[in-house]
Parts: structure tokens; sequence; C-alpha cells
């Protein structure tokens, strides 16, 4: 059992946070107890709102001395009660860490808190003609969140994901040591990658103080396409042949009719079009305008055999805005259609997308329920959101439950995972017993022993 705080332990926390940036029981906001959607809650004990590396060393050293769980938080934008305090304790706040600190343009090396925002760091980058490519749907999320649960994104097709542009990090142990994972160097074979072992973690392993981000050139010009298909497992099967011309997207989104008129009314603004069921959105950056010209004829030739109705060119602010607005707002708009929902973000390979769509149309079926999707055709991740529409709560749990369960199993059926750029956090682990054997589960228990010996850090999360 862990011990719940005492007005000692309060003592303690005053003699290291200034009581503006220390809050304990009622006086810590409800928002706290929960993320933003998983449905897991669980109260703090004490709330620290750090702004050094050196103050959450303080709190994980006093918290393993009198075995206190500490769980890192970021802004909340989670959905699988990754930041959730599940055991009570102390939750340290990063949000007053959002400092960007150096840019290293010799190097290509950004250097940030964790608290950063993602939106803010791509504006600074971009304004001195670099480029983050990360871009998950989220803004708002910090980049320690980012980190946390190596969000992907939609330009993941073509630039990857946040692992591949963390250059290192320092990190907290939970035994309170301050330590550097990488660096800035490009090439690493010292030994095993413990950067990459803290990077989707989800807060279980460490807590991440500092990062060193890899940065690019920015493409001189960006131009999407968007093709409306008469069905969405025809959208879907265009991919494979799309994915396998010369000139690669930077994104493939997919996206059915109902999920954009969940988001023009939720946004109050009107999509370019409407008169398909379903519909595919890519992106191609370059050197010009006339490089990404040359794909057009390609993709036409690819798609229209296959239901395709039309190419349309978003080129103007008034269509990009109009578009990419709608796919920003599509996890909004459809939570603001129900009274309560969950989701999952299976990620399968990508040539076994459409038979996941398919099978989605037959659990709607057998489970009486309403399903919404869309997702990343370019990388196999699926956002899957069951929604329960008025359900008795046992009925709701036990209709989510069979969900799941049937969906989860059919995806590793065809070589699925769990997760593609959520986390398991705590809605998650009992999928994650199903995906993975008993061995792989105990290295993993064997990792988090090997960080946090006294399972103070992030307790009941992902194993």
């Amino acid at each position: 059992m862990y011990k719940k705080i005492d007005e000692s332990d309060a003592a303690f926390l005053r003699s290291v946070i200034p009581p503006e940036r220390l809050y304990f029981g009622d006086d810590i906001n409800p928002d706290y107890s929960h993320d933003e959607l998983s449905g897991t809650t669980g109260y703090p004990d004490a709330l620290a709102e750090v702004v050094s590396a050196e103050e959450v060393s303080k709190i994980a050293v006093y918290a393993k001395e009198h075995h206190i769980p500490v769980v890192a938080r970021g802004q909340g934008t989670g959905l699988v009660g990754g930041c959730v305090p599940l055991y009570g304790g102390i939750v340290i706040s990063l949000i007053k860490m959002n400092r960007i600190l150096e840019l290293d343009a010799e190097n290509l090396v950004l250097t940030v808190e964790p608290g950063a925002l993602l939106m803010e760091i791509s504006a600074f980058v971009e304004a001195r003609g670099l480029f983050y490519p990360p871009d998950p749907g989220e803004k708002s999320a910090t980049i320690g969140g980012n980190i946390s649960t190596n969000a992907g994104g939609m330009r993941a097709v073509k630039y990857g994901v946040t692992r591949d542009f963390v250059r290192g990090l320092e990190v907290v142990l939970p035994t309170g040591e301050i330590v550097t994972f990488g660096g800035k160097v490009v090439k690493n074979s010292s030994g095993y990658s413990l950067k990459d072992m803290i990077i989707g973690s989800e807060g279980t392993l460490g807590i991440i103080t500092k990062a060193m981000l890899r940065l690019l050139p920015l493409p001189k010009t960006s131009v999407s396409l968007l093709i409306p298909f008469d069905t969405v497992i025809n959208a879907i099967g265009a991919v494979p042949a799309l994915m396998r011309t010369p000139v690669i997207p930077t994104a493939v989104e997919f996206m059915e009719r109902e999920v954009i008129l969940d988001a023009e009314e939720y946004l109050g603004k009107k999509f370019p079009d409407k008169s398909a069921d379903a519909y595919l959105l890519m992106t191609y950056d370059g050197l010009s305008g006339q490089d990404i010209e040359r794909v057009y004829p390609t993709v036409a030739d690819i798609c229209f055999p296959l239901g395709g109705k039309d190419l349309l060119i978003v080129d103007t602010e008034e269509r990009k805005d109009s578009v990419w607005s709608a796919r920003g707002a599509f996890l909004e708009a459809i939570k603001s259609s129900t009274d309560e929902m969950d989701e999952c973000d299976v990620v399968v390979p990508k040539n076994k997308v459409a038979l996941v769509v398919e099978y989605l149309g037959d659990l709607r079926k057998k489970h009486g329920v309403r399903i919404k999707c869309f997702g990343h055709a370019g990388d196999g991740n699926l956002h899957v959101y069951v929604l329960r529409d008025g359900l008795a709560e046992d009925i709701w749990h036990e209709k989510l439950r069979a969900v799941f369960d049937d969906l989860y199993g059919y995806a590793f059926g065809l070589g699925g995972k769990v997760s593609g750029e959520h986390g398991i956090g705590f809605a998650k682990r009992q999928y994650l017993e199903m995906e993975e054997p008993e061995v792989v589960r105990g290295l993993m228990k064997r990792i988090k022993l090997a960080f946090d010996p006294n399972l103070i850090l992030n307790p009941g999360k992902v194993v």
C-alpha cells in the first residue's frame, strides 16, 4: 500500500515548492482527476507545479523514501488514463516548464522543456525556416506528453513518429537522479538505447525534464488533395498503390461522411464536398508546386478506377481552413454527438486497414451500437469510437467490453497492435495482456523494476 500524504509530507512539499505553485485536497482543480476521454478517475493528494529538474528530483527522492506515488502530467489531453493518479499521492505538473531553451541551427536541434506545447514549437521553428514533422491531432498537447506516448499523427507516413525526432532527453529517475540519455549526435551505438525506452513509456520509467528535438528544413510548399469515393472500403483500397508511387505523400487520411457532418455541426463551418460516403485526404510537400503537380495524374489514375469521383485540390486558404479544421475537430465533434464514448487507436499492417473498417460494420450490427471511425490510412492506425447514446450504465459497459474484445481479437489476428499512438495507460492494459505473450510482459515488468524498484512512478499503468 502507498502512503497517504499527511501534514509532515505537506510540510516537506512546502519547503520545496512555493505556495502559489502547490495545492492540496479540495484546492486542486478537479481536471487533475481525469484525462480527456478515458473515464479513468483518481484524485491526487497534492499537486506541485514544478519549474526545474531539481524540484522534480527533490520530490522523487522524498517520495521514494516515504513510498508515495508520483504521477507526471502535462495538459491532460491523453485518452487512456495515462496521467490519472490512481493511488492519490503527488501529481507533478510540468506545464510551467514550457521554455524553448536553445535552437542549434548548425546541428538542427531544438532543446525545449517538457511543458512546451506542440503548436508553440511548430510556430517557433517554422518562423525560422525549419520544421518539426510530428503532427498529432491535438496541437495543445505538451511535447513531454507526445514523447511519453510516442505520438504519431498525420505526417508519420513520410516522416515517422515522435521517436524518430528525439535526439536526447534529460530525465529524473524515480530514485531522484538527473540523467541525460542521448544527445545532439546523429548516430549512437553506445550500449542500450535508454532514451528510446523512455519514449513511449508513459511516465512509468522516468520524468522528462528536457528534450532535444531533431529538425528539418521547412518544405517550400504543401498541397492537399481531397478525393471523394463511393465507399470507405474503396477509398482505403487505393492506399497501397498510392504508397508505391515515386512521390511519397506526407499524410494519407481516411474519413467517412458521417464524421464530416459531425465536424460541420460542431464547428459551424462547411466542408468543401459532401457528395460522397467516404474520402481520402492526402498531403504532399516539396520544393515547388510544380513538383507536386506532377503527381496529380498518377493519383487520379489510381483512384478513379477504384471509385474515386473527383480530385479536389486544397490550395486556397479557405479550403485549407475548412478541410483541416474539420479533420482536427473530429474527436470533439464525435464526442459532442453522444453522452459518452470510448475509443481505441488500434494499428494493423497498412494493407489490412480495409478489412478492419469492413469488420466494424459487422460489429455495429452484432452489438447494436454506433461506431465511428477515421484515421491514418497511410500507416494503418485507426481511431475507432464506440458511442453510448443513452444506454444504461451496465448495458453500456457490457457492450463496450464486447466490442473491444471482438475488435482487438480481430486486429491481433491480422498482426495488429493495441495502440498506434495513444498508449496503454490504465484503460487498455487488459488488451496489452491479450496482445503480448507472458514472456514479453515479463520483460516489460522487469524493465519497470530496473528503473523504478519501489513502484512509485505512475503506478497501475502500462504493465
